[in-house]
């Protein structure tokens, strides 16, 4: 990898460079919407992510995909940094772009996807970061999709292919003897119809949680949310979500013991 010329089809060493005075004026324009300005300046600073990528050298994982995974923390970077800051944009951006490629270095797993499988990945993950400058908030798989121009079954299953896969002995909250892990709402070879009685006294037993913890069981088990989401849609903190989501656990196997 260290003589390596070409990466993600990019020829490094005709990427430009731009002296502090540029680096300013284009910020400047980037900070007013000049998109030009911005494409121009996130090609310029690829060589950041060039160096942090051969930190990775003794690892065996794609180059390629670690400087596609470095740029998207480049580019998380960009729209985060305010000139305001007092410090270079490469001293802001090294650890985020280092930070990007060391989760995925960590995350990656022995499952082999398709090299266009990953890169609709990659894009999918970039147009989301788009959309979330856009419309500061979290875009739907629909709109990301239809940022991309595909249908939303290909990015679906392509973030589906690069996800890490869940140890069934992983917490899901809860300490101690409380934990809840991820296998205890695996549903087993069983007959269907075997435990529709437990289904049917679980349904009261949440009816009769107070509203706060009857909602978060609500949004965080039947509708996949994450304490952090059901932190916002509740307007509360996600340490009281925490709170909530164990007392409500507790009443429920009180009951249900």
């Amino acid at each position: 990898m260290a003589h390596k010329v070409t990466i993600s089809g990019l020829d490094t060493n005709k990427l430009p460079k731009l002296t502090a005075k540029q680096s300013e004026e284009y910020l400047e324009r980037i900070k007013k919407g000049d998109r030009v300005a911005r494409e121009a300046f996130l090609l310029a600073n690829m060589r950041l992510v060039l160096s942090m990528v051969h930190r990775f050298s003794n690892v065996a994982l794609d180059p390629d995909d670690l400087f596609q995974v470095g740029c998207l923390g480049l580019v998380k970077a960009l729209n985060h940094f305010d000139p305001s800051f007092k410090v270079m944009f490469s001293t802001y951006a090294v650890p985020m772009i280092l930070g990007e490629i060391r989760r995925y270095v960590r995350e990656a797993n022995g499952i082999k996807v398709s090299r266009s499988m990953r890169d609709t990945a990659y894009r999918a993950m970039q147009a989301r970061e788009s959309l979330e400058v856009k419309n500061t908030g979290d875009p739907t798989l629909y709109e990301i999709a239809e940022e991309m121009d595909v249908p939303v079954k290909e990015v679906v299953c392509a973030l589906d292919a690069i996800a890490t896969p869940i140890s069934l002995y992983e917490p899901i909250s809860g300490e101690g003897a409380d934990t809840l892990l991820v296998m205890d709402g695996v549903v087993g070879e069983r007959n269907p119809e075997e435990g529709w009685t437990e289904r049917l006294d679980l349904r009261a037993a949440i009816k009769e949680l107070p509203d706060q913890e009857r909602s978060v069981i609500g949004l965080r088990y039947y509708k996949g949310r994450t304490q952090m989401e059901v932190s916002k849609e509740l307007g509360i903190s996600q340490a009281q979500v925490s709170r909530l989501e164990n007392n409500a656990i507790k009443r429920l196997r009180s009951v249900l013991s």
